[in-house]
């Protein structure tokens, strides 16, 4: 059986197809349900190396964003889509897969665009509260549609969503204290604080903390991703803060946390503070309270819903960024972390959101529309 697998280059989309991947290929074999091939056409890989490992062949196509507003960048990426569909065509005529299973962002679009005009079967995945425009557009025609949020089965023709959440690693669960304290270097009995911005990081997220830093340093120690760009000016801008600050050694920053460092890192953490892109259901899955701040000019402001759909369920804080000011998030941070009671019910509701079996409900139903169309 040939599958692809078609999504955007970030770390959102990239990580659950991955997480989907593994699952596919454990379910066939423990199963016998066929032998398996997989290949992601996209326009970035990602971790190429990571594809590699997992035996999942890459095809670069170009792709353009698609954009609701005019720009005259809508011209050159205009092109740009026009040449992946073009692209997408001769591959899959090429490759003539079974089953499409797709994840939204622009690089998708041109994939799916052929997948409807040769009649391949597509079932696309929605992260998000409230869908992209390309799943909004492919969810019309697709055979199933999966979502991680209830709320975002009134977007869809409910005869064809099911409620999976959203696929996480298994890699990135569980983990020993004593080997993440170990790993991290880490003093037993301080809390500590996980800060996510993101595959890319955030700028914002990491100018607050470098704000409140020499403070957040005398009660809890930091495990800090910063984004690969981000990270020599927050080291260097750190090292400068905490100087002459003797406990300078709990602040940990690292520009990417890959699969073992996220598994340690939620196992040890007391507390997340984070986007609310799909990064929420990695905090949920760790169980572990979380302060969310939406991106602000994210598509349709879909992580805006996301963070207040989970503030729903008790699990997390809200902060918008424009109310991020240092002394705000100290104050959130205490405000859970000095709260017992608090600090359980907000780890109960995130490990009731979590949905451990999400990768292999989707994995399931893509080898079924797979065996079946």
């Amino acid at each position: 059986m040939k599958i692809v697998l078609t999504g955007g280059g970030s770390g959102g989309h990239f990580y659950p197809l991955i997480a989907v991947a593994r699952s596919i290929f454990k379910i066939a074999e423990v199963e016998r349900v066929a032998k398996v091939e997989i290949i992601l056409v996209s326009n970035d890989p990602m971790d190429k190396t990571l594809l590699d490992k997992e035996g999942i062949k890459f095809i670069k196509i170009p792709a353009g964003k698609i954009r609701r507003y005019f720009s005259l960048k809508n011209i050159s990426d205009g092109i740009k889509t026009l040449s992946g569909v073009i692209s997408s065509f001769f591959i899959l005529y090429k490759i003539m897969p079974d089953v499409i299973f797709g994840k939204g962002g622009y690089p998708a679009f041109p994939v799916l665009f052929a997948a409807k005009i040769f009649k391949i079967p597509v079932i696309i995945h929605e992260t998000d509260s409230i869908p992209g425009v390309v799943n909004s557009w492919s969810g019309k025609w697709a055979k199933k549609i999966a979502v991680s949020f209830l709320e975002t089965t009134k977007f869809f023709d409910a005869k064809k969503v099911i409620v999976t959440g959203n696929p996480v690693r298994s890699q990135i669960v569980g983990g020993n204290l004593s080997e993440a304290l170990l790993h991290f270097k880490l003093e037993e009995g301080v809390p500590t604080i996980l800060v996510l911005g993101g595959s890319q990081g955030s700028a914002k997220i990491n100018e607050t903390i470098l704000d409140v830093l020499s403070e957040l340093v005398l009660t809890y120690q930091i495990i800090h991703q910063t984004g690969e760009k981000n990270f020599s000016d927050v080291k260097g801008r750190s090292n400068v803060i905490l100087e002459k600050q003797p406990l300078k050694h709990r602040y940990h920053p690292f520009a990417f946390l890959n699969e073992g460092d996220l598994k340690n890192a939620g196992r040890v953490a007391s507390l997340a503070v984070s986007r609310s892109g799909g990064s929420i259901f990695e905090i949920a899955m760790w169980g572990i309270p979380s302060i969310l701040i939406p991106l602000p000019n994210a598509g349709r402001n879909h992580q805006r819903e996301n963070a207040y759909n989970y503030a729903a369920k008790g699990a997390c804080e809200v902060v918008e960024e424009t109310n991020l000011k240092p002394h705000i998030l100290l104050s959130q941070i205490n405000k859970i972390l000095n709260d017992k009671e608090k600090i359980q019910k907000m780890s109960g509701a995130a490990k009731s959101f979590s949905r451990p079996d999400a990768a292999d409900a989707i994995a399931r139903e893509v080898l079924k529309l797979g065996i079946h169309d």
